[in-house]
């Protein structure tokens, strides 16, 4: 089955391998791009292209009139557009004859939109899920091809369950890639009623109120440690990047009227802060200087 392939991200690299090791699939055609300024865990396919002999199309400017052009000389039977971050028009849409394609790590139709990982994880959901689907004019919209709940532990981060997604959406791409190429796939409808949209992130989403719980600040430097860019507060008028944390809300005594962002121990291996409610560790950080036992953080 001749597969056209587009993507620019680490997720796009990983799933890339794994289609090329799949016997029923000969990928014809990619399509990526040599540089991002808002993917935080860009990859460029060029260098795999290059490896595998594959005619590879450099995106500069999302012109889909040329891009069309260029997938129509493939002449492909199916595309896989995992991870990129413009919607596809019905013209390039057409072209394959099974269509394309698409990946959204939620459980659709639940979460559609921006930054699936950081907001599952974020919001402290207790499961998400790998979701492959055919592409139309929507964001997330299609027909579902395959489905896979991916539970999400206390202790993951956005590395853990980036990585565990990804081996559930490996499987499932060497699962139902020989099945479309036998035409014995199926799709199912997703409910819309049950949709919602999650927004692009912003540079303030990052940064750490200390009037939250403990584990609410837990959960959003766990959502945007590495490859993301980080959760951060203030220190001196400086913004200092936080990149792992945990909760230690019993190891502490009687807390109850001490004020939000108070350090509470501050040593080599971790700085202590009072939370809105709660006690947070920061364990690894970017502090120029450590702050001092009783000195508070904004």
């Amino acid at each position: 089955m001749r597969i056209v392939y587009i993507g620019c991200v680490e997720s796009s690299q990983r799933m890339l391998r794994q289609v090329l090791q799949i016997p029923k699939g000969e990928v014809v055609g990619i399509v990526t791009r040599r540089s991002s300024s808002f993917n935080a865990d860009f990859a460029s396919l060029e260098p795999l292209a290059e490896k595998n002999d594959i005619p590879c199309y450099i995106d500069t400017d999302n012109n889909q009139t040329d891009l069309a052009s260029w997938i129509q000389e493939r002449r492909p039977e199916v595309g896989y557009c995992f991870g990129w971050s413009y919607l596809l028009n019905p013209e390039v849409l057409s072209i394959p004859e099974l269509g394309f394609i698409g990946f959204h790590p939620t459980k659709l139709p639940r979460n559609r939109g921006r930054h699936p990982v950081i907001w599952a994880l974020a919001l402290g959901l207790e499961e998400t899920a790998s979701s492959f689907f055919f592409m139309d004019e929507g964001a997330d919209t299609g027909d579902l091809l395959s489905q896979r709940d991916v539970p999400i532990r206390w202790e993951d981060d956005a590395r853990s369950l980036y990585d565990r997604l990804m081996d559930v959406a490996k499987e499932q791409i060497s699962d139902f890639t020989p099945k479309l190429a036998a035409r014995e796939h199926s799709g199912n409808p997703q409910d819309d009623e049950k949709a919602n949209y999650w927004r692009k992130r912003s540079r303030e989403d990052g940064e750490i109120d200390w009037r939250m719980s403990s584990s609410s600040v837990y959960n959003l430097v766990r959502a945007l440690t590495h490859p993301y860019p980080g959760a951060h507060c203030t220190v001196n008028g400086r913004e200092v990047k936080i990149w792992s944390a945990d909760v230690v809300d019993g190891e502490f005594g009687n807390i109850e009227n001490l004020e939000p962002g108070k350090v509470l121990a501050s040593d080599d291996e971790r700085v202590v802060v009072k939370c809105g409610e709660g006690v947070i560790q920061i364990q690894e950080h970017e502090f120029d200087k450590l702050p001092d036992e009783g000195d508070y953080l904004r």
